[in-house]
């Protein structure tokens, strides 16, 4: 069966240096930070973790726009991460065959994976479909053909980033990827009538489901709890 899909593979930059040098309990307190850290994004972004890979992992996205935003946040994530952490990310997307119900064949599956192996740590690399894909709060930093193992030609990659905005921005209170009016694609208010920014219709729903600690305001995002 022949669907068309978007990929991306993640890698954790310097696993295996950081096994030798701290051993093997500090290398999975690692890991486990990044599963919770990339399970948490995906199923808020409606994201397919397709597999794990050892210090690495396989997504899959039905829209294309989701997958790049869920790599993007990945790289505003770790820098609050309690432990470092360095991502890389190679995407892709185009036709695909979908094998058993839950294995894909094709050259972008292989293209995005290249990618991966390509990038340095917290670096994110676009491949052919996905530029078009890139939300408005993102934007692609560099161009260029590179040469990749296993590709007869040079492919012509971007490496994306958050878009360098100006003014007074604005954090998404979910994601914490800093917005302003002109690149959000979603507006709230809150208690008290003021505006509020979002990456995302996802980020939207999760803040406006959120447990609400009081009726009138204290407790949200905006107004903590007196004395806390």
């Amino acid at each position: 069966m022949r669907v068309s899909r978007s990929f991306a593979f993640l890698d954790l930059s310097g696993f295996t240096a950081l096994t030798e040098l701290e051993g093997d309990e500090r290398a999975t307190a690692l890991l486990s930070a990044f599963r919770s850290m990339v399970r948490d994004i995906c199923s808020r972004r409606g994201v397919r973790i397709a597999k794990w890979l050892g210090d690495g992992a396989m997504l899959v996205g039905v829209d294309t726009t989701p997958l790049v935003a869920t790599c993007l946040e990945l790289q505003v994530a770790v820098k609050t991460a309690t432990q470092p952490i360095h991502i890389r990310c190679g995407m892709a997307a185009g036709d695909v065959i979908l094998l058993e119900g839950d294995d894909y064949i094709g050259h972008c599956v292989n293209v995005a994976a290249r990618l991966c192996d390509v990038a340095e740590g917290g670096e994110v690399l676009a491949g052919p479909g996905i530029v078009s894909s890139v939300p408005p709060w993102g934007e692609v930093r560099a161009e260029d053909d590179i040469a990749i193992r296993g590709l007869e030609h040079p492919l012509h990659v971007a490496r994306l980033g958050l878009r360098r905005l100006q003014g007074r921005t604005e954090l998404d209170p979910i994601c914490k990827i800093p917005l302003t009016a002109e690149v959000a694609d979603s507006v709230a208010q809150d208690p008290l009538g003021l505006p509020v920014l979002f990456c995302s219709d996802s980020c939207r729903d999760t803040w406006e489901h959120r447990p609400h600690t009081t009726s009138d305001g204290q407790g949200s995002l905006r107004m903590p709890l007196i004395g806390s």
